[in-house]
C-alpha cells in the first residue's frame, strides 16, 4: 500500500493543476482581449476626436500610452468587430 502514496497523490494532484491551468490560459485570454479592445477603442475615439477639432478626454491619453507600453498599440479589431 505504501508503494502506491505517491503515484495515489500524483494522481490526485493532476486534475487540481490541470484545471487551475485551464482557468488561467481563459482568464489570461480575457483580460488580454479586454485590453486590446480598451486600447483599439480609446485610439479610434482619440482620432475622432481630433477630427471634430474637441480635446482630448481624461483617461483617454492614458489608455493608449498603457497600451503601446503593453505593445498593444497597433491591435486591430478582429473582422465583423468594428
Amino acid at each position: 500500500m505504501i508503494e502506491n502514496f505517491w503515484l495515489n497523490a500524483f494522481y490526485s494532484v493532476t486534475p487540481t493543476i490541470l484545471i487551475g491551468l485551464i482557468f488561467w490560459f481563459i482568464m489570461r485570454s480575457i483580460l488580454r482581449a479586454d485590453r486590446g479592445e480598451r486600447d483599439t477603442y480609446a485610439k479610434i475615439e482619440q482620432e475622432e476626436r481630433a477630427k471634430r477639432g474637441l480635446g482630448e478626454t481624461e483617461g483617454s491619453s492614458e489608455l493608449l500610452d498603457q497600451g503601446k507600453q503593453d505593445g498593444l498599440a497597433d491591435a486591430q479589431p478582429r473582422e465583423g468587430h468594428q
